[in-house]
């Protein structure tokens, strides 16, 4: 059985498994990041993100800054989307301003058909930080593990770093679909074992990002994107020590194809500030809790502007009802920009407005 202290406060999960709850609780994407000073100061002390991310010192400490300042209702951990294709051997390296790259993708048929799913031992830094995070968290709010999804993966794997047109990875889609369908296989393979090792460390939740499926075609989208993730979804350990763990999809961009996401098996579906809740609640009917959706913009506007748009964006909801959640979020990762203070008016705001319209 679990050695971890109770946790004393399961409102995000219990919005996650569409069960009552005093209040929406809330999380924010990239919460532990650069909009913090002491994240900032933390990573100085690291010297690079990669060696942020591979020391679970480092991680353990930034995970938790933001819930030292936030009465937020979860933990995320602190890492990286491509921790997976960096132990497949494709050499990650990140250049100040210029985000990740792969010192050799996967340009040809030779590197793909090489590709295998990585040995887990290589990412044990990663559940070493997952299991001190979650003894550290004390039982405060539960902490959620997470990946990117087989194509936000191969996304960067092919093209060897970020990109807005997503040339190459396309080409191979439909030029040599089958290699295409070998990586997406890998990767499924090893986000779920991915996944599961983290539940195994600790996580009482887990993510898949699919922060580009957006940029697919229809039918594209179902083939490349959303099979992989239901691979993932249906592989993933349902509960540990008799506790349910769910499970949460987001695709950024992904507004068009919501109720097809919702009957892949995931507890919930995050959503992108595109897409109306209300709109979104009436597709998915009582299938799958949501989670999201304020633009992150709207924390570099003034005080009572966030508040407005935070009731906007409850009465789009509507009350929770029997069998309904819902995870307050916003539609993408915070701002760099975005002042701490920002963010503790709207931590506020939510917990204050979204209790009233329970009464």
């Amino acid at each position: 059985m679990s050695s971890y202290a109770p946790l004393k406060n399961d409102t995000f999960l219990r919005a996650l498994l569409r069960q009552p709850t005093d209040y929406t609780p809330l999380w924010l994407m990239r919460q532990a990041g650069r909009y913090l000073p002491e994240y900032r100061a933390t990573r100085q002390r690291a010297g690079s993100f990669l060696g942020l991310a591979k020391n679970p010192d480092y991680a353990t400490e930034v995970t938790l800054q933001p819930l030292d300042r936030f009465p937020l209702d979860a933990a995320i951990l602190f890492s990286d989307i491509l921790t997976v294709p960096d132990a497949m051997g494709l050499g990650l390296y990140f250049t100040e301003g210029e985000g990740p790259q792969f010192e050799r993708p996967l340009q040809d048929e030779k590197a793909v058909m090489a590709l295998r799913a990585p040995d887990l031992s290589d990412l044990s830094y990663v559940f070493d930080a997952v299991t001190q995070i979650r003894t550290e968290l004390n039982g405060r709010v539960p902490l959620i593990g997470f990946s990117g999804s087989p194509w936000t993966l191969a996304c960067y794997m092919v093209e060897g770093r970020g990109s807005r047109e997503f040339h190459g990875v396309k080409k191979m889609l439909y030029q040599r679909p089958d290699l295409m369908h070998h990586i997406l296989e890998t990767n499924a393979a090893a986000v779920a074992a991915y996944l599961n090792a983290q539940i195994d460390a600790g996580a009482q939740a887990v993510m898949l990002f699919d922060s580009w499926g957006g940029a697919l075609a229809d039918g594209a989208y179902q083939a490349f994107s959303l099979h992989y993730m239901e691979k993932v979804v249906r592989q993933l350990k349902k509960e540990k020590d008799g506790v349910r763990i769910p499970s949460i999809v987001f695709t950024k961009g992904g507004g068009l194809w919501l109720e097809q996401i919702a009957n892949i098996g995931a507890d919930a579906l995050g959503l992108d500030w595109t897409m109306n809740l209300g709109r979104a609640r009436a597709l998915v009917g009582d299938r799958v809790a949501l989670q999201g959706n304020l633009d992150p913009a709207v924390l570099l506007a003034d005080t009572d502007q966030i508040r407005a748009e935070v009731v906007k964006t409850l009465e789009s909801f509507g009350k929770p009802g029997p069998g309904t959640g819902h995870v307050f979020n916003l539609g993408h990762g915070i701002s760099q920009h975005t002042n701490p203070e920002a963010v503790a008016v709207m931590v506020e705001a939510v917990h204050e407005i979204s209790r009233n319209m329970r009464l």
